[in-house]
């Protein structure tokens, strides 16, 4: 039998896990099956989908994944599948998927296979010919090397950084070619056709499968023929309907600028520039950070602050620039409850888990107060010596009141989150840790966050933190921001010796 016919009847056999489907079996739209015929004839090392956003995407990586993952259709033992993105966070979203589809299959299979959140995103299934291992990592090349996967799901490589994206994917291909594996590169179109996603598409080569839902170029953002050419799943229950897809287009064009060049990158799957992001830090590198020895708090502490608005977290990190010591907490209200918070952020019951571990503090009850959630900012660091106390310049009035009602006498510095400010710390942040100066212990706080940060980069370079990216909480990754940049600043001071000149 046919390789593809065992991957569509495995799709066939789950059961649609979320959404307005949820329950039913899966159905494969026609093109979901027309790549699936191509990407896995015989022949084929490589199969590249390009489609509009919300067409199915993940989930139809996720149950390749697990189909790989169980057998359904490989013998091959050991198998490892990788999920590759632009970060962890969106690696995690795909990885998420798979988890999904597992939770509907039969107790006796389920039996068999473990699924693990920390430190890594890893699913494995154990059948005696094993373990198989599905693995979720960010788009650092480094993060795939030594690997030697049965599969990789490249997801949205439209959207990698160009360097990293591209030191990945050799990671992987050849990874792949010790095992006679198979990559799938499913994404929306990239931003130009010179980036190496619309070359896999354009040039035609030995083993590659190409099959791309892109209508033709500027023609008007509401065109109803167009959108279905990008969204080949809205006449099959797969993403949003063509209504929807008109109404947004009507909305991006009432609001014109950047919001109609995102609908054509996305939703229409046009080559069109979008902006330019990137990740803070590849976790990876993170948690190259982390120890089980600790240096000890010497010398004196900076502490970087990030205050949340309404229902957000607040955080705060300390640091001893003598040692690299790194210390991090937040708050939250009571109200929502930390179960409720998990599953509105899609992160399970990952902040009762950071509660108990003493890295999440309930304060206050939709909001944590300033004033008290500084009280305990303080006493966190009792009768040692705060070479400064570093904040965002928009949250002054609030937390400058709050000093100021405890009587605060250490230095206080404001910074801007913009690129002005937020470049220089970025990078600083960045060094400090390239250079093997930050030391801190197992945090799933700091974790989830640097997961989860990341920037903006503007067409000189310059990067500045984007609050805005996801639901993900990165306000633990902005204090430690904020407090490393700061440090870094004053190590990089001359210091006075001597005494003091007199003038008579």
């Amino acid at each position: 039998m046919k390789t593809a016919t065992l991957v569509k009847r495995f799709c066939k056999s789950l059961v649609v896990p979320t959404g307005r489907l949820a329950g039913k079996p899966v159905k494969l739209a026609p093109y979901q099956n027309r790549f699936i015929d191509g990407a896995f004839a015989d022949g084929v090392n490589v199969g590249v989908l390009s489609v509009g956003r919300g067409n199915g995407k993940s989930s139809l990586s996720a149950m390749l994944c697990v189909g790989e993952l169980l057998g359904a259709w490989s013998d091959a033992k050991e198998r490892e599948i990788i999920i590759a993105a632009r970060t962890q966070e969106q690696a995690r979203i795909a990885w998420q998927y798979a988890v999904s589809f597992i939770e509907t299959l039969p107790d006796e299979t389920r039996e068999n296979i473990t699924v693990r959140r920390q430190p890594r995103f890893e699913i494995q299934y154990d059948d005696g010919n094993g373990p198989h291992l599905i693995k979720a990592i960010s788009a650092d090349g480094k993060s795939a090397l030594g690997s030697s996967p049965t599969l990789a799901v490249l997801d949205e490589r439209g959207h990698w950084p160009l360097a990293q994206g591209d030191e990945l994917e050799a990671a992987l291909l050849t990874g792949l070619s010790k095992r006679d594996g198979k990559a799938l590169i499913i994404s929306t179109s990239a931003p130009n056709d010179m980036h190496p996603l619309s070359l896999w598409l354009d040039r035609e080569a030995p083993g590659v499968y190409r099959q791309e839902h892109r209508p033709t170029p500027n023609l008007p953002v509401d065109d109803a023929d167009s959108l279905v050419i990008a969204n080949p799943g809205s006449k099959y229950g797969i993403g949003p309907t063509l209504t929807r897809l008109k109404e947004d287009a009507a909305l991006v064009l009432a609001r014109g600028g950047s919001a109609v060049s995102r609908f054509r990158l996305l939703s229409r799957n046009e080559r069109v520039s979008e902006d330019n992001r990137d990740a803070l830090l590849d976790l990876n590198e993170w948690l190259g950070c982390e120890t089980d020895n600790l240096p000890p708090r010497q010398g004196q502490v900076v502490i970087g602050l990030d205050l949340g608005e309404t229902a957000s977290m607040s955080a705060v990190a300390y640091l001893w620039p003598d040692t690299g010591r790194l210390e991090a907490w937040a708050a939250v209200g009571t109200v929502p409850t930390l179960e409720a918070r998990g599953q509105a952020d899609s992160v399970g019951d990952l902040y009762s888990q950071m509660h108990k571990r003493g890295e999440l503090a309930l304060m206050g009850n939709k909001t944590v107060p300033p004033a008290d959630w500084m009280r305990r900012v303080l006493a966190h660091v009792e009768g040692e010596t705060i070479a400064s106390i570093v904040g965002d310049r928009f949250k002054q009035s609030q937390l400058g009141d709050a000093l100021t009602e405890l009587g605060n006498r250490s230095p206080v510095v404001w910074r801007g989150m913009g690129f002005k400010d937020g470049s220089e710390d970025v990078e600083r942040f960045r060094r400090y840790i390239f250079d093997g100066n930050l030391h801190v212990s197992e945090s799933y706080l700091l974790r989830h966050a640097i997961g989860e940060a990341a920037v903006f980069i503007d067409p000189a370079g310059n990067s500045k933190i984007v609050k805005g990216r996801s639901m993900g909480r990165i306000d633990a990754a902005c204090a430690a921001v904020l407090a490393v940049a700061e440090a870094s600043r004053i190590m990089g001071r001359p210091q006075h010796k001597g005494g003091r000149l007199a003038w008579g």
